[in-house]
């Protein structure tokens, strides 16, 4: 495949990259177990930390998602979602604990006209503008 080509395509995300400040002796601590074999990279070790917090309060993240009705996982609104709410003259509330992707070719008025809030526990991948419009109702 051309390079050209390869640069046309978008990657596909599957996770978010955050950054963290950990300590010294913490940081060594992580070394250790990965140098001792426990895990394979630094990643690997606090992937398994989260994963393993998560488990642990999973009981009650179910249900919070239960009480607030909020999704759970990957949420994508398409341009014809979108269209379709309007055109039934209804507005929506968007819960997303996850990912909540607003395809590309939504406009920031369609967003403005069928989005009244959007609160996203996780991450948000939408275009610039549809963002700016829909800034003031975010939670």
């Amino acid at each position: 495949m051309a390079e050209s080509e390869r640069t046309l395509r978008p990657k596909a995300v599957d996770s978010e990259k955050i950054t963290i400040n950990l300590g010294y002796v913490d940081l060594g601590h992580i070394d250790l177990l990965v140098e001792e074999g426990f895990y394979s990279n630094r990643t690997d070790f606090i992937r398994t930390a989260i994963r393993n917090q998560v488990d642990r309060h999973a009981e009650v993240v179910r249900q919070m998602v239960a009480r607030k009705s909020v999704d759970l996982g990957l949420r994508h609104f398409t341009r014809a979602d979108l269209e379709a709410v309007q055109a039934a003259g209804e507005m929506l509330d968007i819960r997303v604990l996850g990912l909540a992707t607003i395809a590309q070719d939504v406009t920031p008025d369609l967003a403005r006209s069928t989005i009244a809030s959007l609160s996203v526990l996780g991450a948000l991948h939408a275009p610039a503008a549809v963002k700016t419009a829909l800034a003031d109702r975010m939670r």
